[in-house]
């Protein structure tokens, strides 16, 4: 019995002789190992969600630019169309008053053209009439027929002027 206690003995010697060297030896670096790398995997939880929170921040922020960009985008475009409806009106009204212009002019230019066909009618009648007289000056007619045919011409070219 003695034997069996020597042996317990040294067992239990042996044992806690073993777990001190393999707590020295494999239980502190494996715990040193498994505090490590909870600690890495807790560092990148944090990291992840920081990074989560800087993600949905600038998110947002870019969401915001967006909006006021888009109403920025607005505005200048409803500037742009009321710029251009008021340029439109200026050409418009623009060419309006050059038309009632060219049309004064063209009604200018028209008497002119007008009243120098009169003047060149009025001078070729003169002439004709003057043809006219000396023809009928060589013929010897008398004076009542001389009349009577420069009145009768005249009334030709009245005629004529009438229908131009």
């Amino acid at each position: 019995m003695l034997d069996f206690s020597v042996t317990f003995a040294i067992t239990i010697i042996n044992l806690a002789v073993l777990f001190f060297i393999l707590r020295a030896v494999l239980f502190k670096p494996i715990t040193k190992f498994m505090a490590e790398r909870a600690k890495k995997v807790q560092d990148t939880i944090d990291s992840a969600q920081k990074d989560r929170a800087e993600a949905r921040e600038l998110l947002a922020s870019h969401e915001e630019k967006l909006k006021n960009i888009k109403i920025e985008a607005d505005e200048i475009l409803r500037a742009a169309r009321e710029n251009a409806a008021k340029e439109a009106e200026l050409i418009i009204k623009n060419g309006k008053q050059e038309a009632a212009n060219l049309a004064v002019q063209t009604q200018k230019q028209l008497e002119t053209e007008r009243l120098a066909a009169l003047a060149r009618f009025n001078v070729e009648a003169a002439l004709l009439v003057m043809a006219a007289s000396s023809k009928l000056a060589a013929r010897e007619i008398s004076g009542e027929d001389s009349r009577r045919y420069a009145n009768m011409l005249l009334d030709e070219l009245a005629a004529r002027n009438g229908q131009n």
